[in-house]
C-alpha cells in the first residue's frame, strides 16, 4: 500500500516535467505543500496518515527527477492559527535530503489554510517570471475562511505557467473539500488525483 501512495506522488510530480523532458526544455522549479494539520493524525488501516504521508513522499524523492524542488507545509506548530504556514526547504537542486528531514519532523496540530498556502507556495516560484508547479496534499477543506478555487483562477491569470496539481488524501467524494481541491487543480490546468489510503497515496505521488 505504501508502494502505491508514493507512485501517487510521483505522477503528480511528473505530469509537467515529463513532457518538458521530451522537448528538451528544463521541468517548472515545484514546491511540494504538505497538510500537517491536526486531522492528519487521523488514521487509516490503523495507522495516522501523517507517517504514510511521511513514507510516501520518501518514496517520491527516491524517483525525483523533476528538477529543482522545495517544501512547505501548514498547521504543524500551532493549534488555531491561520498563519501557521512555513517554507521548510528552500526551493532548489539536491534538496531530498533536506525534504526528507523536515517531513520526517512534521507534528500535525492545527489549521488547514490551503489558499494562503498555495499563494505562499506561487510567490516563492516567482508564478509571475517563470513556469512554476505546485504540488499540493491535503486531507480535508479549507478551514481559513478563503477559497481554493478563486484562487486557482487568480494564479492561472496572472502566472506565466503555473500549475496545481492536487492530491486529496482521504478525501469523501462529493464533499466541500473535494470540490474545493479538485477546482484549484482544474482552474490552474492541473491534475486532482484522489488517495484514499496508503497505496492510492503512493500511486499519486509516483
Amino acid at each position: 500500500m505504501k508502494t502505491r501512495f508514493a507512485i501517487g506522488l510521483l505522477a503528480a510530480a511528473t505530469l509537467t516535467t515529463a513532457g518538458l523532458h521530451a522537448a528538451g526544455q528544463q521541468p517548472p522549479k515545484t514546491m511540494l505543500v504538505l497538510d500537517a494539520s491536526g486531522s492528519m493524525w487521523g488514521q487509516i488501516d490503523g495507522k495516522p496518515k501523517i507517517a504514510i504521508a511521511r513514507e510516501a513522499v520518501g518514496e517520491m524523492l527516491d524517483g525525483w527527477k523533476g528538477g529543482d524542488l522545495g517544501l512547505m507545509a501548514y498547521g504543524h506548530r500551532r493549534k488555531g492559527d491561520c498563519g501557521d504556514i512555513e517554507v521548510l526547504q528552500a526551493i532548489g537542486p539536491n534538496t531530498a535530503a533536506g525534504i526528507r528531514r523536515q517531513v520526517n519532523a512534521l507534528n500535525p496540530k492545527g489549521m488547514t489554510p490551503i489558499t494562503e498556502a498555495v499563494r505562499m507556495a506561487a510567490n516563492q516560484l516567482r508564478y509571475t517570471e517563470q513556469k512554476a508547479t505546485v504540488i499540493l496534499v491535503s486531507d480535508g477543506e479549507e478551514t481559513c475562511n478563503a477559497d481554493p478555487c478563486a484562487l486557482g483562477k487568480e494564479l492561472e491569470a496572472a502566472g506565466v505557467d503555473f500549475t496545481a496539481h492536487v492530491v486529496g488524501f482521504d478525501i469523501e467524494q462529493g464533499s466541500k473539500a473535494h470540490k474545493q481541491l479538485q477546482c484549484l487543480a482544474a482552474n490552474t490546468g492541473g491534475r486532482y488525483l484522489e488517495a484514499r489510503n496508503a497505496a492510492e497515496l503512493n500511486k499519486a505521488l509516483g
